[in-house]
């Protein structure tokens, strides 16, 4: 399935030039035009979903089973010391294209360009709190 407004699906479509990594019936990867780091690579699915809320699982499972195949080749062409597999849903979270994708972003250094900031907040939680949570969360699993 396809939008015709969506930049991930005029690139798979071919529509759009990108210098492609990887592609099969189910995934398409592409170098990111940001490259916010060298070797900065987009993972997405073939199928158009918005994000990660919308996407069904058995889209997901086609485009996680190739996530480590595609980073160990990031890893053997590029040899950066870690990788980030980071993936932003709605606005706030950063997402920008409204189609379901994975940011691979190798890692070189602390000045290589990525950022990722976390607060932590452990003295803020009790082990009660925290059980509390999770029983939320379980209970909402369908």
């Amino acid at each position: 399935m396809r939008h015709d407004d969506c930049l991930f699906c005029k690139i798979i479509a071919g529509e759009l030039p990108s210098a492609k990594v990887y592609e099969d019936e189910h995934v398409f990867a592409f170098m990111d035009i940001s490259q916010v780091t060298t070797g900065h690579t987009l993972v997405i699915p073939k199928i158009h979903t918005k994000n990660i809320y919308e996407t069904p699982s058995h889209v997901a499972g086609e485009l996680f089973t190739r996530v480590p195949k595609i980073a160990q080749a990031i890893k053997d062409v590029f040899n950066p010391v870690g990788l980030n597999i980071l993936n932003n849903n709605e606005i706030l979270a950063g997402q920008s294209v409204f189609h379901f994708h994975l940011h691979l972003i190798p890692r070189y250094g602390e000045d290589d360009g990525f950022d990722s900031k976390w607060v932590t907040r452990n003295d803020q939680f009790s082990l009660e709190k925290l059980q509390q949570m999770a029983e939320n969360i379980s209970g909402a699993l369908k």
